[in-house]
């Protein structure tokens, strides 16, 4: 049995309910149709009020602080100074793209750097358990191939060796 749930009664219910403010120009094909002046009136009246003044955006005393907690203001502080030095030089669009080009190349530098030091480093051998299985695959072999060293080049007791070779034991 599906029961259907009860509309909640709330004083921001009664009387003016919200209502859409694109009426007709939501759809494409509406608007092909045509506008009323009536019509027209409003979508200027409208498009007139989505223009900012030179002073907007404002934002509120505490917005930075509550929008972003102090562990990544923490991190962002050095590329912010950075952004407020190049501010003044090449204007506030550009020197928030570059601050955050150079910022995403870093994290990206330092992330490459990181992922090659930790696989080349913490490779599995013989020694643990854990560890990146890393191996090198043959050469491609095509039937009209003549050199035949290429499926010779690691010799019957170099399969799998899992660094045991080196071992000093």
């Amino acid at each position: 049995l599906l029961r259907i749930p009860d509309v909640p009664d709330n004083s921001a219910m009664l009387g003016d309910r919200p209502m859409s403010i694109v009426r007709r120009m939501d759809h494409e094909r509406e608007r092909m149709l045509g506008m009323t002046d009536e019509e027209r009136a409003w979508r200027k009246k409208w498009l007139d009020a989505q223009k900012l003044a030179p002073e907007e955006p404002v934002y509120p005393k505490g917005y930075y602080e509550a929008m972003y907690n102090p562990i990544r203001r923490f991190y962002m502080a050095p590329m912010n100074r950075f952004e407020n030095i190049l501010t003044p030089v090449i204007g506030k669009l550009s020197a928030n793209v570059t601050r955050h080009f150079i910022s995403k190349m870093t994290m990206s530098i330092i992330a490459f750097y990181s992922i090659y030091y930790y696989m080349k480093y913490n490779r599995m051998n013989w020694t643990k358990n854990g560890g990146w299985k890393i191996t090198m695959s043959r050469m491609k072999m095509y039937p009209d191939t003549k050199d035949l060293n290429a499926l010779y080049r690691t010799k019957g007791n170099q399969f799998y060796v899992n660094g045991f070779d080196k071992s000093p034991i």
